[in-house]
């Protein structure tokens, strides 16, 4: 029989109050309180360290405080990575994050479902995988949605609630977010 976490991890229905998953995210809180209160003259010499606690590995992570997450453990980071302040990552089931990759301000990734139905919803829920690949940005405050692909160097326009896939190389922005056009040439000097 599996457990809860392993139900979790495989986006099935799974009790999110099983004392296993609530001391997974007590032990992420714990991390994320240390990375949010260090003092900024030491933030540069023991954020990798805690990041590293936090995510399993972490190549060249840059935080920007507050980040919270549910987890942290089902987020792989490439390398280069950039949080901006309030970031929020609920990683319920694996959250996949390519090299150099920037977070605008108030990103948050959602990897969380919940049944439609309010008795179930008391009980059970579930996820979805969320995958963002190498040279992303995502603007400022951006949502992307459980179950969302963002391709190679694509764009997020900030505010944007991304619900369905956005193929590489792609700006798209709005809510809910949709293909802009495709990123040019003269996009890529700056």
């Amino acid at each position: 029989m599996k457990t809860e976490r392993q139900k979790m991890l495989a986006g099935e229905p799974y009790r999110a109050m099983d004392p296993e998953l609530v001391e997974a995210r007590l032990r992420a809180r714990e991390i994320c309180h240390e990375i949010n209160n260090l003092p900024p003259r030491q933030f540069d010499a023991r954020q990798p360290a805690l990041a590293a606690s936090l995510f399993g590995s972490a190549a060249k992570v840059t935080i920007t405080p507050p980040f919270r997450c549910d987890y942290g453990v089902n987020i792989r980071l490439g390398s280069h990575v950039f949080f901006n302040f309030d970031c929020v990552i609920l990683d319920v089931c694996p959250v996949s994050i390519g090299n150099d990759v920037m977070f605008g301000p108030s990103c948050h990734l959602y990897t969380a479902v919940h049944p439609m139905d309010k008795d179930a919803r008391r009980q059970l829920e579930s996820g979805k995988p969320v995958i963002i690949g190498n040279d992303v940005w995502l603007g400022g405050g951006v949502i992307v949605c459980p179950g969302v692909t963002i391709g190679d160097g694509a764009v997020i326009g900030a505010g944007s609630v991304v619900t369905r896939d956005v193929p590489p190389g792609m700006f798209a922005a709005g809510n809910p977010c949709r293909i802009i056009r495709a990123i040019e040439a003269q996009d890529r000097q700056g």
